[in-house]
């Protein structure tokens, strides 16, 4: 793959150790070969690639909703004129799809970011500083490769031995115009993934940030990880060292981690405010999901069928849904996301007791709680206004449906459950999104496109 990247953006003043604000507006660019020559340029170039994260192209808003657009069928409906968004949720995307354009550009730039923060490490002379920043350029590195291979590749389990192709890995960085690499294996990728994550969790300090990535950000991923290949042991695991750690706790009001920044409940967001947020630029949660006077273009529509198929009483289709009074007014959207500098939660612990829950269910195990008492915590009197049902894998899995939705995971678990939307199965090459042909052109070829564009 050909990388263009002779600078590094994205760097921010301001920067105070681990403290919660960030400051996400990007203030320089400077020269990616002298740079990093200190601790503050490394540190200032980490905080960097964090705001490449934050942009509308990755966790801003596409990482987030378009896994949710994709699986639209009896869920949602996109009424925007955005062309992009239209052709993934209708599942008939081109070669040139802005979206997946974009995605995967911005992934590779945090990728490029990340190692060329890796590279200079070492000048970081004080140690616990530098395990930091490596693990934080690992973290980063395993979930921007994470999320392109589930997004640009046909899903784990697609072949016996996972050796279709998956997406380029890269682990070096580019300055220059570089040979062409190729695209590794989904097992090779998942391998990489893994390792990174792993390696990351080993790094990072073992006390909550919630902006910036700890050891339970990164168990918390590789338990999303090892969910995605059904490896429901080692997901089970990572888990549970994640809600035993004692750093987090479900909140008592289900729309408190939609409301307030870092709650209790919160593993990883991103720190949105009212200067820097991606819907300021015509992209950001709100932007498509809201139908509030002032707020949003209410492009996403919630399918009303999908709101009554709660449970009677279920607080969630009561709080976590309105009917617009803004844009396209008289239509049901997502109270989840409302205001523009709203942060947005990524990985939560209600996901590690579902994903605890089920892995135990299907195991017959009881790490760290029965599957009865996890299903429970999700679904107790006082937080839904729900009676206890039997804790059976479909009955989670219901659960996990309704309490994750529209949090950027539906078609991700439609495919590693091997399930359907609509008429389109979890492996069709319609659910790939297509490299972006300018990488295919450029690299003449080496890098080979999906089938079907």
């Amino acid at each position: 793959m050909k990388f263009r990247y002779l600078i590094l953006l994205l760097l921010v003043a301001g920067i105070q150790g681990c403290t919660k604000k960030l400051d996400l507006e990007p203030q320089q660019s400077i020269d990616a070969n002298t740079a990093l020559t200190t601790a503050s340029d490394v540190e200032a170039a980490v905080i960097g690639t964090y705001s490449i994260l934050a942009g509308g192209e990755l966790y801003g808003t596409n990482l987030l909703m378009i896994p949710d657009l994709q699986a639209s069928e009896d869920y949602v409906s996109w009424r925007g004129t955005f062309q992009g968004q239209r052709q993934i949720s209708l599942k008939n995307m081109t070669r040139d799809n802005a979206e997946a354009n974009r995605t995967w550009t911005a992934a590779y730039r945090a990728i490029n970011m990340a190692n060329i923060v890796l590279d200079a490490v070492d000048v970081v002379e004080d140690e616990d500083l530098r395990d930091q920043y490596e693990g934080e350029a690992l973290f980063i590195r395993g979930i921007m490769h994470f999320e392109l291979v589930r997004l640009f590749a046909k899903p784990w389990n697609a072949t016996p031995q996972n050796d279709h192709l998956g997406v380029v890995i890269k682990t070096k960085p580019t300055f220059n115009e570089e040979p062409v690499d190729g695209r590794a294996t989904v097992k090779a990728t998942y391998d990489q993934i893994i390792a990174d994550l792993t390696a990351a969790a080993e790094k990072l300090p073992d006390t909550k940030d919630g902006i910036r990535a700890d050891r339970y950000t990164a168990l918390a991923f590789l338990a999303r990880v090892y969910l995605q290949q059904s490896e429901y042991a080692k997901a089970r695991d990572a888990a549970n060292e994640v809600i035993e750690s004692g750093e987090y706790e479900l909140n008592d009001d289900i729309t408190a981690i939609f409301e307030r920044d870092y709650t209790p409940e919160s593993i990883w967001e991103i720190e949105q405010d009212v200067q820097n947020n991606a819907g300021t630029s015509n992209d950001g949660m709100a932007t498509f999901f809201a139908s509030i006077p002032g707020i949003g273009r209410a492009d996403v529509r919630i399918d009303a069928g999908f709101v009554a198929s709660h449970d009677p009483g279920d607080l969630r289709a009561e709080e976590w849904y309105y009917v617009g009074t803004g844009a396209r007014p008289g239509n049901l959207y997502s109270a989840k996301w409302t205001s523009f500098s709203q942060n947005l939660p990524v990985i939560r612990l209600a996901e590690m007791i579902l994903i605890r829950a089920e892995t135990n269910a299907r195991l017959g195990t009881s790490v760290g709680a029965t599957p009865q008492e996890d299903l429970d915590m999700i679904r107790n009197q006082d937080r839904l206004n729900l009676a206890p049902v039997p804790a059976t894998v479909d009955n989670i899995l219901k659960e996990r449906f309704y309490e994750l939705a529209f949090e950027g995971l539906r078609i991700h678990d439609i495919k590693r459950l091997m399930g359907s939307t609509g008429d389109f199965d979890w492996d069709d090459d319609e659910l790939v999104f297509p490299i972006p042909q300018r990488e295919v052109d450029a690299s003449g070829g080496v890098i080979k496109q999906n089938p079907g564009y």
